[in-house]
């Protein structure tokens, strides 16, 4: 059976994940109080609806309790986020994700029972921040305030050696998960693999200890 999702505050964030839901052919009801980004909506999403998301009887006849995974999108309005996450929670959804505006905001939401927090401006800021540092590095996601997975491709400093060789683990304090080698994934790779040119290596570990490696072995020096 095909998952509900409804996605309240159509802004850039917003509209984005509706646009993308809708897409992938789920069934998606789209909600905010400014009319003019209803109906920009109302031929993308299966429902679009003018609404308060704060008021508890209009979530009620929407049918909220329906949806799958409410995503609270809403932008610069912090109290309404909150209040409308705590509405979620008291109607029983089974999944919410939340946009926070900062990290005040996320300590409140994790408190009221946001399943999942979401920061799309600084993630992105730190995706950004470390392709910049190196084209290298193609990918970085967050998984907690101190750890992340970031995939790198093998700068000249790795090819040719194995991953005994690099002693990632011993002298950057990282983990080698996988690596990624003409479209196909090698999880958990044995000690002796050895890295290839065009290789992407899949690293975890705290963001300190991924910056040494970046640093170390990543960066290349600039001709």
């Amino acid at each position: 059976m095909k998952k509900e999702y409804a996605v309240i505050g159509l802004g850039r964030f917003g509209g984005s994940i509706c646009k993308e839901l809708s897409r992938e052919g789920m069934e998606v009801l789209a909600i905010d109080v400014d009319e003019d980004k209803v109906n920009e909506y109302k031929d993308i999403a299966s429902h679009a609806v003018i609404a308060d998301s704060t008021d508890e009887n209009v979530l009620k006849e929407l049918g909220i309790r329906n949806i799958d995974h409410v995503i609270v999108a809403i932008g610069d309005n912090i109290q309404a986020s909150i209040l409308s996450t705590l509405m979620l929670k008291e109607l029983g959804i089974k999944k919410i994700t939340v946009k926070a505006q900062n990290d005040y905001h996320e300590k409140v939401l994790n408190k009221i029972g946001a399943d999942q927090v979401v920061h799309p401006e600084r993630d992105m800021g730190k995706r950004i921040a470390h392709n910049i540092i190196s084209n290298n590095v193609l990918d970085y996601l967050e998984l907690s305030d101190d750890h992340s997975v970031v995939e790198v491709k093998a700068g000249e400093k790795m090819i040719g050696k194995t991953l005994v060789d690099l002693d990632i683990r011993a002298r950057y304090g990282c983990n080698v998960v996988g690596i990624k080698r003409d479209r196909e994934i090698n999880v958990s790779p044995m000690a002796t693999e050895t890295i290839l040119e065009n290789d992407v290596l899949i690293i975890i570990g705290e963001d300190k200890d991924i910056s040494r490696f970046e640093k170390n072995l990543v960066v290349e020096d600039d001709d």
